[in-house]
């Protein structure tokens, strides 16, 4: 997810650039990146699903996306706080667990 709003003029090829030049990512990789609006309404997603790049737009009728302070770089979500975020819920209070190893019986 990209703590900066970006231009949402732009498109897929323009975002795709972000996701290798902002972001420091490989826009290839099949992982969701996740722009927003200034006003904190719209959401692109950009994908890769192995056969091409998928752009998806998403806005909320009523409020806002609940965002990080802006920083530079780039915020990790989980699949639960990203199924929040899309929900346009305050995804931050979802903490993730920690997934630990089985102690081996051995």
């Amino acid at each position: 997810m990209a703590a900066q709003p970006v231009d949402f003029r732009k498109g897929m090829h323009g975002l795709v650039a972000l996701v290798a030049s902002a972001l420091k990512a490989d826009p290839y990789c099949g992982d969701v990146f996740i722009f927003r609006s200034k006003r904190l309404d719209r959401l692109k997603l950009v994908v890769w699903d192995g056969t091409g790049v998928i752009l998806a737009t998403k806005w909320l009728e009523e409020g806002r996306f609940h965002w990080p302070p802006i920083r530079d770089g780039a915020v990790r979500l989980s699949s639960a706080q990203f199924a929040l975020l899309l929900d346009g819920l305050e995804w931050a209070k979802a903490t993730p667990r920690v997934v630990r190893r089985p102690i081996s019986a051995g």
